[in-house]
């Protein structure tokens, strides 16, 4: 048997895991009414996706800054206030007067966003085994995504209850992730204080000289684009008013919820299956292959004639950001090095993918209005498939295990 069968994932790692369920489920229950939420206040299709270019903005702005606090105050404190912050934003969120404030409110949902982000890949790149790091961030993504799956069509229930309702579960199950993390790793977060300071720096520009590094920005530019931006902003739209009328089972405003899910259940099915397998035989294979699987699909996403080939179009575009994602993350982690605190490097990784979600919903939001569905998502493809170029050029980070 390989080694990596018999490492353990440590229990620490395992913590942040669950975290992980818990607000996936949330950002799940609110991700398909977010854009509806939003269209209510009687904007365009452009305004309701700055709603989700303003959260990543604030990302973006903030990423520099969970960087450095996460070098000064640590993973984990850092983690436990961006969950706070982000909570109290979603309860904001759910009383938001109009559009204006609810603009403003989830723009400042945006920095404990990346604060949480950044501490969390930042403490999974150090605290992770080498031979068992696609499997980690496998877990990882694996419990995010299994989270993603249950929340849409959980946040479709509790619609019955009222649009305010989502978002106040979604800002309490924060607050729950927080509670477990702050005393479940009490004692990693004592330790990780006395001796922070001796742990080597990961640099920037030591991250830099490395192509493998280069091709994992464009790529993060890519998929914050297509996942984090479109994906959040434009799909539940067209899944919304695409096929109102059809006489399909569901009605357009379940199907939204509906079409998130099973992208994340392919996503899942992914990570479940192939996550492992990045720890064996490399990180850049199953990156390639994921974001041209992924282009395809979102590209043609505009042009599903049905409701059916929407949710088989959205099953295989999971499908392909599942393959890449673990990948990408054990990549990242493969450069930061064990042991080495790698906040700067990570947290500009996680700005480019958040200017990707910024410019992604803006620019996808004036093609719908101006040109139509289809421009839109095919535009998004084209991008995906820059970033698959990307790591053809790019050689493999993972290093071959010692002999024995």
């Amino acid at each position: 048997m390989t080694r990596e069968t018999k490492i353990p994932i440590p229990s620490e790692l395992k913590v942040m895991i669950v975290s992980a369920f818990v607000i996936a489920i949330g950002f799940g229950i609110v991700a398909p009414i977010l854009p509806q939420y939003a269209s209510d206040f009687g904007v365009s299709a452009m305004a309701v996706s700055a709603v989700v270019s303003a959260f990543g903005l604030f990302r973006l702005l903030f990423a520099p800054a969970s960087g450095r606090l996460t070098q000064w105050l640590g993973e984990t404190p850092v983690y436990v206030i961006g969950l706070l912050i982000v909570a109290a934003s979603m309860i904001a969120t759910a009383f938001a007067p109009s559009f204006e404030l609810l603009l403003i409110f989830r723009a400042l949902g945006g920095i404990g966003s990346t604060f949480f982000t950044v501490s969390a890949m930042t403490f999974l790149a150090r605290k992770s085994p080498p031979t068992i790091r696609g499997r980690v961030s496998g877990a990882y993504a694996s419990a995010f995504l299994i989270g993603s799956v249950a929340g849409p069509l959980v946040g479709s229930g509790l619609l019955v209850f009222g649009q305010r309702v989502p978002f106040l579960v979604y800002g309490g199950a924060l607050v729950v992730a927080a509670a477990i993390v702050f005393v479940m790793l009490r004692q990693s977060r004592l330790e990780d204080r006395g001796r922070k300071e001796d742990r080597e720096k990961a640099t920037l520009a030591e991250a830099w000289q490395h192509r493998g590094y280069r091709a994992a920005l464009t790529a993060g530019f890519a998929n914050g684009w297509a996942t984090f931006g479109l994906r959040n902003s434009v799909v539940p739209l067209f899944a919304a008013s695409a096929f109102v009328g059809s006489g399909w089972v569901l009605d357009s405003s379940q199907l939204a919820g509906v079409a998130l899910a099973t992208f994340a259940a392919g996503n899942v099915g992914a990570v479940l299956l192939f996550s492992r397998r990045s720890d064996r035989f490399g990180r850049r294979r199953p990156i390639i292959i994921g974001l041209m699987i992924s282009a395809v699909a979102t590209g043609v996403l505009g042009l599903a004639p049905s409701p059916l080939w929407l949710l088989v179009l959205s099953v295989i575009a999971g499908v392909g950001t599942g393959l890449m994602n673990p990948a990408q993350q054990a990549a990242i982690a493969d450069i930061v090095g064990s042991g080495r605190n790698g906040g700067s490097v990570v947290s500009t990784f996680q700005m480019t993918q958040d200017l990707g979600s910024i410019i992604g919903p803006l620019l996808a939001g004036f093609l719908v209005d101006q040109l139509g569905y289809s421009w839109a998502f095919g535009v998004t493809g084209v991008i995906l498939m820059f970033g698959a170029l990307a790591w053809t050029r790019a050689p493999e980070t993972l290093e071959p295990a010692p002999q024995t």
